[in-house]
C-alpha cells in the first residue's frame, strides 16, 4: 500500500506566522540563488553547495514547523468556532493601513498605494473597489471568502491573501499583477488565473487535485509556481514553457507526466509523493538543474537511468527513498548519471568519479561483446 502524504490544514498560516519571520532571513538568500537561475546561468559549485545546503535546512526547518502547525491547529479547534461575525474593511482601517505615497497615473495627484490589512478577522472588502490607485495589497490572515472588490484594482503589483477562506484564486485579468500568493486557503481548482505579467503565483496549502485552466498563452510571464501541500493526484497540466520553478511537495502524486516540455524549468521539487517510477522527464528538459525526490517510493536503482536525458542536472536528492538502502546507491546514482555533481548532501569525490568511469567502460566493452556475439549465432541466409 501507499504511504499516506502528509496534508497541510488550510488556516495555520496564522499560527505558522512567527516561524516565517524566523526563516525570513534564511530564505532571502535563497531568493538570491533562485534568481541566478532565472536569469539563465548555471551555478558556480561554491553557489550550488550553497544553495543545496539552504534547501536541506529550510525543508529540516519546515517539517518541524509542520508539525507545530498541527498542534495548534488543533488547539486553536478547540478554542474556537468557525463562525465569524460580520466584519467588513472600513474607512478607519484604511487609514491605519495605507502608506507609501505615490504619483498617480497621469502625474498630476498623489495616492497612497500600499495597504497592509491583516490579522484584522475581516469578512468583507468591498470598500477597496473604490481604492484604484492601490499597487500593493496584504489582507492575509483574515476571514475573506471573495475577492471580487479587488478586480477594480488595474494597477496591482503585488498581492497577498493567505490564510483566508478562499475557495477560489479567481480574478478578473489584472494586467500589471506580478505577485500573487494564495496560500493555506481552501481553494479546490486554479481556474481564473490569467494575468499577462504575473511571475509568481503561491498556492501552497489547499485542497488542489488537478491544475486546470493554467493558459500559457495568457501567463506569459510566469517563472515560479508553488502547489506544495495540496492533493495533487497528477502534474498533468502545467503547461508553461516559461516555468522555471516548480514546487510540488507534500501532494499524492505517484509519477511525473506532462512536464516533458518545460525546457525552461531550472528547479523541481518532488519530495514526500508516492512516486515510485522516475518516466516522465525528457531530453527537452534541457535546463533541470536541481531535482529533489526525497521522501518517495522508488525502490529500483535502475530508474536512475531515466534521468540520463536530463542534460543539466546537478543535483539530484532521494533521500528517504527505499532504493537509497542499497549498498552500491551512490556509485550507481554516478555510472547512470555522469554529469551529476551533487547526490543528497554530498558532492561527488573524484575517486568515485573515476571509479564509475570505469564500471561504465566495462558495461560498455560487455555489451558490445555481447552484441557481436548475437550476430556471429545468426544463421547465415545462402545466396541464391
Amino acid at each position: 500500500m501507499g504511504r499516506a502524504p502528509r496534508q497541510w490544514r488550510p488556516g495555520s498560516w496564522r499560527l505558522a506566522r512567527a516561524q516565517d519571520t524566523f526563516l525570513l532571513g534564511r530564505r532571502t538568500e535563497l531568493d538570491l540563488s533562485l534568481q541566478s537561475l532565472q536569469q539563465g546561468r548555471e551555478m558556480s559549485d561554491e553557489e550550488l553547495e550553497d544553495f543545496e545546503s539552504d534547501q536541506d535546512d529550510l525543508e529540516k526547518e519546515d517539517d518541524e514547523k509542520e508539525t507545530e502547525e498541527w498542534k495548534d491547529y488543533r488547539k486553536e479547534g478547540e478554542e474556537y468556532s468557525e463562525e465569524w461575525m460580520l466584519n467588513p474593511l472600513t474607512e478607519d482601517m484604511m487609514k491605519e493601513g495605507l502608506s507609501l505615497l505615490c504619483k498617480t497615473g497621469n502625474g498630476l495627484a498623489h495616492a497612497y498605494v500600499k495597504l497592509e490589512v491583516k490579522e484584522r478577522d475581516l469578512t468583507d472588502i468591498y470598500l477597496l473597489r473604490s481604492y484604484i490607485h492601490l499597487r500593493y495589497v496584504d489582507v492575509s490572515e483574515n476571514h475573506l471568502t471573495d475577492l471580487s472588490p479587488l478586480n477594480n484594482l488595474t494597477h496591482l503589483l503585488w498581492l497577498k491573501a493567505d490564510g483566508n477562506n478562499l475557495w477560489s484564486a479567481h480574478l478578473n485579468e489584472l494586467p500589471y499583477l506580478q505577485i500573487a500568493s494564495f496560500a493555506y486557503n481552501q481553494i479546490t481548482d486554479t481556474e481564473g488565473i490569467s494575468h499577462p505579467r504575473l511571475g509568481s503565483l503561491d498556492l501552497k496549502g489547499n485542497r488542489i487535485r488537478r491544475v486546470t485552466g493554467l493558459d500559457p498563452q495568457k501567463l506569459i510571464s510566469l517563472h515560479t509556481l508553488e502547489l506544495r501541500g495540496n492533493q495533487l493526484e497528477s502534474t498533468l497540466g502545467i503547461n508553461l514553457p516559461k516555468l522555471k520553478n516548480l514546487f510540488l511537495a507534500q501532494n499524492m502524486l505517484k509519477k511525473v507526466e506532462g512536464l516533458e516540455h518545460l525546457s525552461n524549468l531550472t528547479t523541481l521539487h518532488l519530495r514526500d509523493n508516492q512516486i515510485e517510477t522516475l518516466s516522465g522527464f525528457s531530453k527537452e528538459m534541457t535546463s533541470l538543474q536541481y531535482l529533489n525526490l526525497r521522501g518517495n517510493m522508488v525502490t529500483h536503482l535502475g530508474e536512475l537511468a531515466k534521468l540520463q536525458d536530463l542534460p543539466k542536472l546537478r543535483a539530484l536528492v532521494l533521500l528517504d527513498n527505499p532504493c537509497t538502502d542499497e549498498n552500491d546507491y551512490r556509485q550507481e546514482a554516478l555510472v547512470q548519471i555522469p554529469h551529476l555533481e551533487r547526490l543528497d548532501k554530498d558532492f561527488f569525490e573524484e575517486e568515485e568519479r573515476a571509479e564509475a568511469e570505469e564500471i561504465r567502460q566495462r558495461l560498455k566493452e560487455t555489451q558490445e561483446e555481447e552484441a557481436e556475439a548475437e550476430n556471429n549465432s545468426e544463421p547465415k541466409v545462402p545466396s541464391v
